[in-house]
């Protein structure tokens, strides 16, 4: 399913926290990765002196560091060092290298700002042309109010979450459902909200007559998964606003991975991901993988 993977990090915490749970990649089929160091402008030897010498070699035991640890979990690693902001080359090699998907670690967003590492996997879902997937990370203060830096979620298989708006693009997320079916994952559940702002007035009359169809739909995508490996299928339908809905069943239901298109009904091709699915990898308590349409 993601043979080989381009895995986006940095120089901070947070990056190795993420790497430290990608073991989790295995179930789905991943043997190669691509570890891709990114280095703010500036935080190369352009201008050698004897501080630039020592952050770099700290860099380079970082790198190291992180590429022992996807060795050990049993990959096959490659690594490379780019400068800049340079969310367009990650794209460009994946898509030109035929890498399966783009791997990034996430914070939860916060209001606060993004710190850099948050804001390299923003970027990333506006332009990925690879399924991209957003490993959660999560800081916690101790009483000594040191800093920890923790993933969530890490066993991705344990329980995916399939949002659908019965989309062309949910039909090509579907696939990777299915595909997971096959692999390891234990628990899928599908779900469809009915849009309260679509829905209301008007149509509020009709709210069970539209279950009553999607639930069918929902049933014909259970009957598939079921016929491809031992996994437990769940469906539930919800009303009100879809971001939140989600949201709500991510949390409630103990999700450990969400996979949504990045597009669905009501795309717009001038936009490059919907506001539903950049809303849940923004604030989603768990991992996301987002799979971009067919453009």
């Amino acid at each position: 399913m993601f043979r080989q993977v381009v895995i986006a990090t940095d120089l901070s915490k947070e990056s190795t926290a993420f790497i430290n749970c990608l073991g989790a990649l295995k179930n789905y089929g991943t043997k190669r990765c691509l570890l891709l160091q990114i280095r703010l402008p500036g935080e190369s030897l352009g201008m050698v002196n004897p501080y630039k010498a020592t952050v770099f070699a700290e860099y380079e035991k970082i790198l190291r560091n992180q590429k022992k640890i996807l060795e050990k979990q049993g990959y096959d690693v490659e690594t490379r060092v780019l400068t800049g902001f340079l969310v367009d080359e990650v794209n460009r090699i994946a898509v030109e290298e035929d890498y399966s998907a783009i791997v990034a670690g996430a914070q939860k967003y916060s209001l606060s700002g993004d710190i850099f590492f948050s804001a390299l996997a923003s970027d990333l879902i506006y332009i990925a042309k690879k399924p991209i997937l957003l490993m959660r990370i999560r800081e916690c203060t101790t009483a000594a109010e040191e800093v920890l830096v923790k993933t969530v979620c890490s066993d991705i298989s344990r329980h995916v979450l399939f949002p659908t708006d019965f989309s062309e693009n949910a039909d090509v997320a579907f696939s990777y459902v299915e595909e997971m079916a096959s692999c390891k994952a234990k628990k899928i559940t599908l779900m469809h909200v009915q849009d309260r702002d679509r829905l209301s007035p008007y149509l509020e009359n009709r709210i069970e007559e539209f279950n009553e169809v999607d639930g069918i739909r929902l049933q014909n995508l259970k009957k598939i998964l079921e016929t491809k490996g031992n996994v437990e299928v769940d469906t539930i339908i919800r009303y009100g606003t879809p971001a939140v809905e989600i949201l709500n069943a991510v949390k409630d239901r103990d999700v450990s991975l969400v996979v949504m298109g990045s597009q669905g009904r009501g795309y717009v091709k001038e936009f490059f991901i919907g506001s539903v699915s950049h809303n849940i990898a923004r604030n989603s308590e768990s991992s996301v993988l987002l799979i971009p349409a067919k453009r």
